[in-house]
């Protein structure tokens, strides 16, 4: 077999199963075990981006208030830019911990449930999933202490994606725990872009083409087009237009109303109070509460400028069905894996 003919999952599987997690006594899988020297807690964090660090950021400012430590696990340093502020580890270096967070079932994080077998396990879902149980949740789910969403509608969602049927608690989104204030800048519209090409940190999502002929149409009706990219985007595509130096949902302060192809930040921009149009395509799969957010949903590019001069912020109920509590998130769910996951190492 070639190498491009392998599978990403036996790739990961053999860079965790060469440094010796593949036996539970392994030295690696008892030292990930064994509580951590330092005063707080430490949290590994493994998720379906394996290089997806964008994920864990927002939960940094509370660690930091009563010590804990985050920590993210990832195949190896290459998807990793200098300077970002989530700390990672390889397979080889793997740091003493308290509790293992899975974020999702794909590959990467099932893998690492499987080779950490000692650590307390918990799933906290920090992005969106769809409503179909993945082929390997069945493999850790049985040993999850807590299972945490954003709001009731991702929980639904997350429930169906695990397959677990058990209670889900609801803590919020940890973006909304510092929200900006809306004061919009008039005529500016945010676009809030996705990922148009796949890597091996994440895949794709279809409409990009759709977008940029919106964006276009909204900057000839005299639109500013101020642009929120996704991590992952391709910047070059963007460059005719102001994008933005500050995070997606920090940038939502200024704009009078944002479309883009619904994502997790979604119900994190209408929590903000900024009207939402979103940009659909027929290959597109997503959640119905990520839709719910919407005053409308376009898939031709000549009905953008309408779409957005109408649009409204939603109400409170269909804002709290899909975001959440607003505020206090971090320090929410973080009491969950205090009391579900660290009670074997840490007291309540």
């Amino acid at each position: 077999m070639s190498a491009n003919s392998l599978s990403r999952r036996s790739l990961l599987t053999g860079a965790l199963s060469g440094v010796g997690l593949t036996v539970l006594g392994g030295t690696a899988a008892r030292a990930a075990t064994a509580p951590p020297t330092g005063k707080g807690p430490r949290i590994l964090i493994a998720t379906n981006e394996p290089w997806g660090t964008y994920h864990a950021a927002p939960l940094l400012p509370e660690a930091r208030r009563p010590g804990w430590e985050i920590v993210q696990l990832v195949p190896d340093r290459s998807g990793i830019k200098p300077g970002d502020p989530v700390s990672v580890a390889t397979p080889d270096e793997i740091p003493r911990a308290d509790l293992l967070v899975v974020t999702g079932a794909g590959d990467w994080p099932a893998d690492c449930a499987a080779r950490l077998r000692h650590l307390p396990l918990v799933a906290s879902s920090l992005a969106y999933q769809l409503p179909v149980e993945a082929p390997r949740a069945k493999e850790f789910r049985g040993r999850l202490r807590a299972i945490t969403a954003s709001s009731p509608a991702e929980a639904k969602v997350y429930d169906d994606y695990l397959g677990v049927r058990r209670p889900i608690t609801v803590v919020g989104t940890p973006q909304t725990d510092d929200l900006p204030k809306h004061d919009p800048e008039k005529g500016t519209v945010l676009v809030l872009t996705s990922v148009t090409r796949s890597s091996g940190t994440g895949g794709s999502a279809p409409g990009t083409e759709l977008l940029l002929a919106a964006a276009e149409r909204l900057a000839a009706a005299g639109k500013h087009i101020l642009v929120g990219l996704h991590p992952r985007e391709d910047r070059s595509l963007w460059e005719r237009y102001e994008i933005s130096s500050v995070p997606s949902v920090q940038a939502a302060a200024r704009a009078e109303a944002a479309i883009g192809i619904p994502g997790t930040v979604f119900p994190v921009v209408a929590a903000v109070g900024v009207p939402l149009v979103g940009c659909t395509d027929p290959r597109l799969q997503i959640p119905d509460y990520l839709l719910s957010v919407c005053t409308h949903t376009i898939t031709n590019a000549d009905d953008a400028v309408t779409a957005v001069e109408t649009a409204e912020p939603v109400s409170s109920k269909v804002l709290y069905e899909a975001v959440g509590p607003v505020g206090g998130s971090a320090r929410r769910l973080f009491k969950v894996w205090r009391k579900a996951g660290l009670r074997d190492h840490v007291a309540a």
